[in-house]
């Protein structure tokens, strides 16, 4: 036996049955669920009933199942920003930041021409300026990347704080409305976005993009440039792309759509500007783009199931009183058997001296 053989190895799985995935994903969520009951059970609480009042506080009446839908709306629009980006190996962890830039962006519109011009004129700005800001922010590490090959990891993630502390400093400054409160005002509502079906309109700008999104990556050359330069800037190079055009393209496109969803935060569901107006929405919506394998209709149904749990967490504290922190765990148990499936779908493991594949272990 050779010791320098490792007594694990990983190889990359060639190919598996559709059926095959489906059921190992449906085993994944499975598995989260009866390790959430399991954490339920030590809460001290009946895990049916606990699940019971989750659903039942989220889909249960209109008013739950409209804020779902407000809570997934940011979160499915910032999975299909950040998706380009990651299908290219990009890895844009600036969402927060982007994000944050287009609501300030909006921002500035709202507590400035509010009033002085129309309302339909004042939103049409406020969504132009919040992908321009977006877009921009997005292009600085973009460009660092494309003419310098400076780690994009932590560039972006270095940007999001430099956008929240712009923000910190407007709000004890020049946009503070009370002397002392470094709290800005809250804006005119002709700065606020309309309701479709008792909740902002963003919902049906998002479902648009979704469509948009699925089109854009699979049906125009963009798209096959984002996925040729993910499988290997060599042959994208080869192939006569211009890998430093696509790059900044593709950043400021994901960047946009973040200012989008800025806009449609602040103005549709904070109606104000503050530091956390991001809410911790860029580093989530990375895990909801990669369990979609990028798929923006999968984005949909998974954006959905996050926003039910974090919804649910408030019925939890209500009816049964246990705190919302137990819904987070159980967010985390589901996000981490997800993401552990999708690892034993696309790879094997293999034993030291196994030889033949049918004997790997899944």
């Amino acid at each position: 036996m050779n010791e320098k053989t490792p007594l694990i190895r990983l190889a990359k799985r060639e190919d598996m049955p559709k059926s095959k995935i489906w059921l190992i994903r449906a085993a994944a969520f499975l598995l989260a669920i009866v390790l959430g009951g399991l954490v339920f059970f030590i809460a001290g609480t009946n895990p049916i009933t606990a699940y019971g009042a989750i659903l039942s506080s989220s889909l249960g009446k209109a008013s739950g199942v409209k804020q779902v839908v407000k809570i997934a709306v940011p979160l499915l629009g910032t999975a299909l920003a950040l998706a380009p980006c990651f299908a290219m190996r990009f890895w844009n962890i600036g969402g927060e930041g982007q994000i944050t830039m287009g609501a300030v962006a909006a921002s500035f519109f709202a507590l400035n021409y509010a009033g002085s011009i129309p309302s339909p004129l004042l939103l049409l700005l406020m969504g132009i300026f919040s992908i321009l800001f977006g877009a921009a922010w997005a292009a600085i590490p973009a460009s660092f990347k494309a003419r310098w090959g400076t780690n994009e990891t932590l560039f972006t993630l270095m940007m999001n704080y430099i956008a929240i502390g712009i923000v910190g400093w407007l709000q004890g400054g020049p946009w503070e409305g009370k002397p002392g409160s470094q709290i800005i005002p809250m804006f005119d509502q002709a700065a606020v976005l309309p309701k479709v079906f008792g909740v902002h309109c963003g919902w049906i700008i998002v479902l648009l993009l979704t469509a948009g999104m699925y089109i854009y990556m699979n049906y125009t050359k963009q798209g096959y440039e984002i996925a040729v330069l993910g499988e290997s800037e060599n042959t994208a190079r080869y192939a006569g792309m211009n890998v430093a055009k696509v790059t900044i393209r593709t950043a400021c496109l994901s960047g946009g759509i973040c200012g989008l969803i800025g806009f449609m935060v602040c103005s549709g569901t904070n109606m104000t500007l503050y530091a956390d107006v991001a809410g911790g929405v860029g580093f989530t919506a990375i895990v909801v783009a990669w369990l979609a394998q990028f798929n923006p209709f999968a984005m949909i149904a998974i954006s959905l199931l996050l926003a039910v749990l974090e919804k649910g967490a408030s019925g939890l504290q209500t009816t049964l009183r246990v705190p919302a922190s137990i819904a987070d765990i159980i967010t985390g148990i589901i996000l981490l058997c997800m993401l552990a499936c999708e690892f034993f779908i696309n790879y094997r493991i293999i034993w030291r001296n196994q030889e033949k594949e049918d004997k790997s272990w899944i």
